[in-house]
């Protein structure tokens, strides 16, 4: 397939995307091979009628992370369960952040994903009667909005639209 991590001298991190539903198969390849890494993973309750079940899922669904050293770097495409790695570029604020991460999954705490928006940010409505609509972030502070510009005017319209019906564009 071609696939190749970038060359590197040092151990270096990476943020691995595993084929969709592949994250646990992955992460015990890399204990297989003793790589370092870190799949984070949630509890997750789940009703089915009288019946309650139990089972942990990935916080970042596709994405588990390893520190890859040269020499070793070709076994992480073994079964063919790796899409791409992308290099951490910073890792001392990746670490820090991994760390975080660690504390909130051990902490019992519920977490959910919420995209990372800043002002100016493009987005677009996903359902209901704005469906199709883009517009920008205004306030990534108190996010319950998105601003949809009338250049012509230099105004724009501020809409309360749900977080979770926007997706982030490119």
């Amino acid at each position: 397939m071609g696939q190749h991590l970038p060359d590197f001298v040092e151990p270096r991190w990476f943020a691995c995307h595993t084929k969709p539903r592949c994250e646990k198969k992955f992460a015990a390849l890399l204990t297989a091979e003793a790589f370092d890494h870190y799949l984070p993973l949630l509890q997750s309750v789940r009703r089915y009628g009288t019946q309650t079940k139990k089972f942990t899922k990935p916080l970042f669904p596709g994405y588990v992370f390893t520190r890859v050293s040269p020499e070793k770097k070709t076994r992480v495409y073994q079964q063919d369960l790796l899409v791409r790695a992308m290099m951490v570029e910073n890792e001392a604020v990746f670490l820090r952040q991994l760390g975080d991460v660690r504390r909130i999954c051990a902490s019992g705490l519920e977490a959910s994903l919420r995209p990372l928006l800043k002002k100016g940010t493009r987005v677009k409505v996903l359902g209901g009667p704005l469906a199709g609509l883009e517009g920008f972030v205004d306030d990534p502070a108190n996010p319950r909005g998105i601003v949809v510009a009338v250049d012509v005017l230099q105004q724009g319209l501020l809409i309360h639209v749900p977080l979770d019906s926007l997706k982030l564009l490119p």
